[in-house]
């Protein structure tokens, strides 16, 4: 899934309950659940550290909206507190996968392997292909959780 999913789902987790440990509980098992469904990668096998800002456009686009939720809402400060918290745990496991693909953080493998255990397709297959048809479900997560944090 694209990180600007995985916050905007974290978002709504952090929005809906009050308890951080919940919160961040619940927000990296939802990280593995919505990983299941297909979806597109952006990157691949070869991708070299300077293709990461595609990584970055994607976490901008993510905060941007979710910004933009929390300026023209009556969140009070706990809440948005507790907004950024699923946020940012939303989006944890995938930061730990690039510290061991990317870095070599050896530490972290069974998290890598859990991360690969959960995608339905193999990395880098057809299945994870960029392309509208694997991009479906992050669009789709993405505007049920916009919705979501708009009531």
């Amino acid at each position: 899934m694209l990180l600007s999913t995985h916050a905007l789902t974290g978002a709504v987790v952090g929005k809906t309950f009050n308890n951080v440990w919940i919160i961040i509980i619940l927000s990296i098992v939802l990280h593995y659940i919505i990983d299941a469904f297909r979806h597109g990668e952006y990157l691949n096998r070869n991708s070299k550290l300077n293709e990461f800002w595609k990584v970055a456009v994607d976490i901008i686009i993510g905060l941007a909206i979710l910004g933009i939720i929390i300026y023209f809402s009556d969140l009070s400060q706990i809440k948005t507190r507790n907004v950024l918290i699923g946020t940012f745990f939303s989006m944890f496991p995938d930061l730990l996968t690039f510290l061991y693909w990317k870095l070599n953080f050896n530490f972290l493998k069974k998290s890598f392997d859990l991360h690969a255990w959960v995608h339905r397709y193999p990395p880098f297959s057809k299945g994870r292909d960029w392309n509208l048809k694997n991009a479906a479900n992050d669009i789709i997560l993405s505007l049920i959780a916009i919705a979501l944090l708009l009531l």
